[in-house]
């Protein structure tokens, strides 16, 4: 059975729904054509991103590969476990006890790397490991 696990949405992406949609409502307000089609612009760019947050999910097959899915507009990425040489956790810049963003990263290949940010990080990570040995 396919095990699949959610992401996190981080602070950032929260930072960039407002800005994109203060940009929308911004060029919306200026009554002229030019700022309704920058307005129009930011309002795709803002579809784009909602879908990417909502649709994004990482699925652990039962034929041994990790499915990471970034919504309908960007392909799917597949990396075979078996592939997988090391997964470790990372916290990107600290600021004393505050780190920006907590992700794990999955090494596989020949120098290839991918960033997940998964809601249940050490289930993700016991569950790949299970599958690795």
């Amino acid at each position: 059975m396919n095990r699949i696990f959610h992401a996190r949405i981080a602070w950032y992406q929260y930072f960039l729904l407002a800005v994109l949609t203060v940009n929308a409502v911004g060029a919306l307000w200026c009554k002229y054509i030019l700022p309704a089609v920058v307005a129009v612009l930011f309002m795709l760019m803002l579809i784009v991103v909602i879908e990417q947050i909502i649709h994004t999910a990482y699925t652990v097959t039962t034929n041994g590969n990790i499915e990471i899915s970034r919504g309908r507009f960007i392909r799917k990425k597949v990396i075979p476990i078996s592939e997988i040489t090391t997964i470790q956790r990372y916290r990107s810049m600290k600021f004393g006890s505050f780190s920006v963003t907590d992700y794990i990263l999955i090494e596989y290949g020949k120098d290839k790397f991918a960033s997940v940010m998964p809601v249940k990080e050490r289930e993700f990570v016991e569950l790949i490991e299970k599958k690795m040995n």
